[in-house]
């Protein structure tokens, strides 16, 4: 046979061979492949996966029982009335002696706070450590003398969009339950759900009552914990989000430690989204990155060169395409040490070596308001380095800001909210808690307040 004619007979012969290949259909050849399952992986996480059942007791008020005309009428006392209200969720146990993380959402205001093993077994728990920052809580059992089976974590890192995961939860309250699907995206930091967004998406049916449950991989490696689903009907649409572990490691090692709060490392420096038109104007090819805005004098940034209008692009080696995922990839980095970030600088780049310590928190000299004035019920605090941090506030902000609002109280019902910057109030300067102390101790019968909100002016008059 001639080269030629051999060259023609392979080609004529692959244009025959391969549409066949491709739709080749083969039956199983043994029982085997037919039991191809997750149930491994299921039967190996399950028991390390639980139902976390909240409790708070809450004030039903109803107005007509303040007229004592309708309850002698109908012989029933008057007042506030109390309920019992209930919230459920899923939870992972991370260590043997009886750890649990879950969401903050799901033991919110909690007066009472109870963890179901899937072997039915019921134990009542305390809140070890709640970080409202990433949307995690820590829960210890109380009263147990054994062991429990735990999820070892995976590097979140290592995720790829496409691969395989599993979600177990307790979706509507029906039980324990197993769905699958993959990772269809990573990184998600417009979800606008927590401080740090940088959520793994996946489209494994999540549900109400998933909140706090595990995503896990196929190794049964905690990569996440469900947080969030996108949905117009209540119900799973395909799109959900999970926590990565890497930053479910960071709370529970605080939690572990004996921490009430979580300490991350602080750059001391404002990041703003990189525009289209900041892009062009700094000759970039697409808008990624973090820029620096401005950066706080004798902080690790300060020290580290970092400067105004520089460019962050990475951290580490690990790209950050804009300020929230350079927040997360800071925010998961061990304290004591370093970080190098990649920065462009006028169109150069350079390598800054930042130190990972956390901010000073200072006098924070936090007091609750009580009296006859609007701002009764409302906690507020000095603004420290550390609170600026916490609350996304500039550190040249002046005044004091409102860090907590118990329910039922004036400032509730004048519409004062968490991160209120109070700056005047009756045409006083408030520059330390003291001072909105003192002011709110005089009888006065109308209250001229400024505040700024979301960076905002707000200026009302309210009466006494």
């Amino acid at each position: 046979m001639t080269l030629i004619r051999f060259l023609a007979v392979l080609f004529v012969s692959a244009l025959v061979a391969t549409p066949l290949a491709a739709q080749e259909r083969r039956v199983p050849s043994s029982p085997t492949e037919l039991r191809l399952s997750y149930a491994p992986i299921v039967k190996r996480v399950e028991p390390a996966v639980v139902n976390v059942y909240a409790a708070k007791v809450v004030r039903a008020h109803n107005p007509f029982l303040d007229d004592p005309i309708f309850r002698r009428f109908f012989g029933i006392p008057g007042g506030s009335q109390q309920q019992m209200q209930r919230s459920l969720g899923s939870g992972v146990m991370v260590d043997p002696s009886g750890l649990v993380v879950t969401n903050v959402h799901v033991i919110e205001g909690a007066d009472q706070v109870k963890v179901s093993l899937a072997d039915k077994r019921e134990f009542e728990a305390e809140i070890v450590l709640k970080d409202p920052r990433s949307d995690l809580a820590v829960l210890r059992l109380k009263n147990v003398h054994e062991k429990f089976p735990t999820l070892d974590f995976a590097n979140s890192d290592d995720l790829m969009v496409g691969d395989v995961v599993l979600a177990i939860g307790n979706p509507f309250g029906v039980g324990q339950t197993v769905t699958h699907g993959i990772v269809s995206a990573l990184a998600r930091t417009q979800v606008g759900i927590t401080d740090y967004q940088f959520f793994i998406q996946t489209d494994a049916a999540i549900n109400p009552g998933n909140s706090g449950g595990a995503l896990v991989d196929m190794n049964g490696r905690l990569v996440g914990i469900n947080t969030a689903i996108y949905s117009r009907s209540g119900g799973s649409q395909g799109i959900g989000f999970a926590i990565p572990s890497n930053m479910v490691r960071v709370v529970v090692a605080s939690a572990k430690s004996g921490g009430k709060a979580v300490k991350r490392p602080w750059l001391g420096a404002r990041l703003q989204t990189v525009t289209p038109d900041i892009a062009e104007s700094l000759g970039l090819k697409t808008p990624s990155g973090a820029l620096v805005a401005s950066v706080v004098s004798n902080s690790p940034a300060a020290h580290a060169g970092l400067k105004a209008g520089d460019l962050i692009s990475g951290v580490d080696g690990q790209t950050v395409e804009d300020p929230n995922a350079f927040d997360y990839r800071f925010a998961t980095r061990p304290l004591g040490g370093t970080a190098q970030l990649d920065v462009v600088r006028a169109g150069r780049p350079l390598k800054l070596t930042v130190a990972l310590q956390t901010a000073p928190d200072g006098n924070r000299d936090e007091i609750t308001l009580s009296g006859h004035s609007p701002f009764a019920g409302a906690t507020v605090s000095n603004i420290s380095p550390a609170l600026a941090d916490e609350l996304h506030l500039d550190l040249d902000t002046q005044g004091v800001v409102i860090t907590r609002i118990a329910d039922d109280t004036a400032a509730a019902n004048v519409g004062f909210q968490k991160g209120d910057i109070i700056t005047a109030v009756n045409n006083r300067k408030i520059e330390k808690t003291s001072d909105l102390d003192q002011v709110t101790r005089e009888q006065d019968r109308l209250w001229r307040i400024t505040l700024v909100r979301g960076g905002q002016q707000i200026n009302a008059t309210l009466g006494g």
